[in-house]
């Protein structure tokens, strides 16, 4: 041949979506050796190099590379573009075969005709993926020394240089594309999850033999077709338009059930495929995502956590401080004292308080608690709250219970079967349907929520005490999200409603872990005679965080300021919604406002919001936690973004096709199984 060709193989053990993947091993060899004893069968190849990174973690792969006799260069762990170039300047030759380590079935003879097309007329580039015709795991692409060098100087954008061959596809102009007779593309023979790999291994243990050809897979997939089903929903070169918190989702899923920790933070809730999913520092109302872009937070706000903004640093000093004292230790902490003292001063009506970490802790603790009281153990219950048993075996009986109850879709499945008949749910505003639950069952317990999208109409909230004052029912009202939005420490406040028990969660640390179970001594008292008790529930932090942001709520008055807010931003609504003839339906909180449009294509329309909003940097969607945090200018960045989507949206209302505007799925509005 006149021509010397080298092969680089790239490979990490960094993946975003599938870590270490490189040395998961079949038998006894790992995939890059499988792939470098094919390569080797190859008669035309002049030199093999294995290109790595300088990361530590990938030390494995250069032994693995002297190992099987070839050689290794490490450069530029982002920069893969770089690396190339200059294992290219180190290891001369004419051409460089560029071949992916997750490819470890690929056909050797791809090579080899791509080698002998070359000889015949020399091209600056060929391959066999443009358009792809041969199954994803064969890519094979062939590049001159002259316009590598060429890529390397010119391509300047963040892609290219992670991507190596994007640039000269779009510049060289002497290229050749090799195609198969029946096209394969859709056949998923490569390693980018672990449902790659399941395929990978069945393929080569059904095969048992050590020099197969894709045509001898083909047959295999005849015969054995369930196998290639395993991994056949994932998209071709997927990971070349994901970013680094998109491809981390991908790999949470396959080694934490449903991918994190919260429903409503699961990207499928906002733009499934697109959402930024994983933050790596929040300041104010901005989150900066794993690749350190900045977004305006126009959402969750840290699901309600933080209205005095993210790292407020009045609190953030005050728990430093305690970290560096230690956190936790063997005697208790006398912040828990000094907080529950504070929060009996706020709320005069109860005298005794527990603490926890989270919502649906407390709700938990609040409803042994009062069932120890009152010895009745039925619960009439009006909105969310949380996973637990109790909740959700409302919905053994019908799984539409709760349905009107924030969540749709909740599958009681895991509960056990004797607690139905234990909560029955009743709805906002419709005292009848309370009377009639508690004429039918021998109800111990309500609980509910004083607000969250609709306000109490016709004395609804006095009516529930009232009854449950006059049926010796012990009332619970749930204040994890509405307590601080309109009043210093829940809304019962505001309507001089007060119940037995009241929970208060989320805000009250700022971005801290701590939540609040307060109620009448009588009742709280009984927490003696059943064990409600953990290890966690004794740190400092959150009392210290709590202590610090109540301190910062009342000074500063931050429920005042953040319904005026609220408000605004209402109103700015609701001109909007004129102005572009749209039917709007605005509800919730002032400091907690969202709203919907009356159509068909409503959760597509949502979909659109976020998507459209992402790319000016903005995160949102039909609802706003707001913080002390979001002033004029980030409201009036808000608005004039959402003034150019709406135009979309009339026009969508006048039959423009949404779908061709979409660029994922549609969000989910309930809960749902990730697989």
């Amino acid at each position: 041949m006149k021509n010397k060709y080298s092969v680089i193989i790239q490979a990490r053990l960094g993946s975003a979506r599938f870590p270490n993947k490189m040395i998961k091993k079949i038998g006894n060899k790992t995939i890059i050796e499988i792939l470098i004893e094919r390569i080797k069968r190859s008669k035309r190849i002049n030199k093999i190099i294995l290109a790595t990174t300088k990361n530590k973690r990938d030390d494995k792969l250069e032994i693995i590379s002297k190992k099987n006799g070839i050689s290794c260069f490490r450069g530029n762990e982002e920069n893969v573009l770089e690396r190339f170039f200059k294992t290219s300047r180190k290891f001369k030759s004419d051409f460089f075969i560029r071949i992916c380590g997750d490819c470890p079935l690929l056909d050797i003879r791809i090579i080899d005709q791509l080698i002998i097309q070359n000889e015949k007329k020399e091209y600056e580039y060929l391959s066999n993926i443009n358009p792809p015709t041969f199954p994803d795991g064969f890519d094979v692409e062939i590049f001159s020394q002259k316009i590598l060098k060429e890529t390397y100087l010119n391509a300047k954008t963040k892609f290219d240089k992670e991507h190596v061959t994007p640039y000269m596809i779009r510049h060289c102009k002497i290229k050749y594309n090799l195609k198969n007779n029946k096209d394969l593309s859709k056949i998923r023979l490569t390693i980018d999850e672990e449902n790659d790999f399941l395929v990978i291994k069945k393929i080569i243990e059904n095969l048992k033999k050590k020099n197969f050809e894709l045509s001898d897979i083909l047959e295999l997939k005849k015969k054995y077709h369930n196998i290639f089903k395993i991994n056949s929903a994932l998209i071709r070169n997927e990971g070349s338009v994901l970013n680094k918190g998109q491809k981390l989702w991908t790999r949470a899923k396959s080694v934490i059930p449903g991918g994190n920790m919260l429903l409503s933070k699961r990207p499928e809730m906002f733009l499934p495929g697109k959402w930024p999913t994983y933050f790596s520092k929040a300041k104010g109302c901005y989150v900066w995502d794993i690749e350190n872009k900045r977004y305006l937070d126009f959402s969750l706000m840290g699901v309600g956590t933080n209205i005095l903004g993210y790292a407020f640093s009045k609190v953030d000093k005050e728990v430093i401080k305690t970290v560096k004292r230690s956190n936790m230790s063997s005697f208790n902490a006398p912040e828990e004292v000094y907080l529950a003292e504070k929060l009996i001063e706020m709320h005069p009506h109860f005298q005794m308080v527990r603490f926890a970490k989270t919502g649906g802790e407390a709700n938990t603790i609040a409803i042994r608690i009062a069932r120890a009281s009152t010895n009745k153990h039925k619960i009439a219950i009006c909105g969310y709250h949380g996973w637990h048993d109790w909740y959700l075996a409302a919905n053994l009986r019908n799984k539409k219970n709760l349905n009107n109850h924030l969540l749709q879709g909740l599958n009681p499945k895991g509960v056990p079967s004797n607690l139905k008949d234990t909560t029955f749910p009743f709805d906002y505003n419709d005292i009848d349907s309370l009377k009639k639950i508690i004429k039918k069952h021998k109800i111990g317990i309500i609980k509910m929520e004083v607000f969250r999208n609709i306000k109490p109409k016709n004395n609804f909230l006095k009516k529930v005490r009232q009854i449950a004052t006059r049926n010796k029912i012990i009332l619970i009202f749930d204040e994890c999200t509405s307590g601080f939005r309109e009043t210093f420490g829940g809304l019962h406040k505001k309507y001089k409603i007060y119940p037995d028990m009241c929970i208060l969660g989320k805000a009250i640390g700022n971005g801290y872990p701590i939540t609040v179970v307060m109620g009448k001594k009588e009742i709280m008292q009984n927490a003696q005679d059943t064990f409600i008790s953990s290890t966690f529930w004794t740190d400092k932090i959150g009392s210290v965080a709590a202590l610090k942001t109540l301190e910062e709520m009342n000074k500063n008055k931050t429920w005042l300021k953040i319904s005026k807010t609220g408000r605004n931003i209402k109103a700015r609504w609701k001109k909007l919604s004129k102005k572009h003839q749209l039917k709007m339906i605005i509800s919730g909180l002032d400091a907690l406002p969202s709203f919907t449009i009356k159509s068909k294509d409503w959760l597509k329309y949502k979909t659109f919001i976020t998507q459209e909003m992402l790319k000016k940097n903005i995160l949102a969607s039909n609802s706003v936690y707001v913080s002390t945090c979001h002033n004029k200018k980030e409201i009036i960045k808000y608005f004039k973004v959402l003034d150019d989507i709406f135009i979309k949206i009339r026009k969508f209302e006048n039959n423009l096709d949404i779908n061709e505007y979409l660029l994922s799925p549609t969000c989910h509005s309930s809960f749902k199984r990730l697989n």
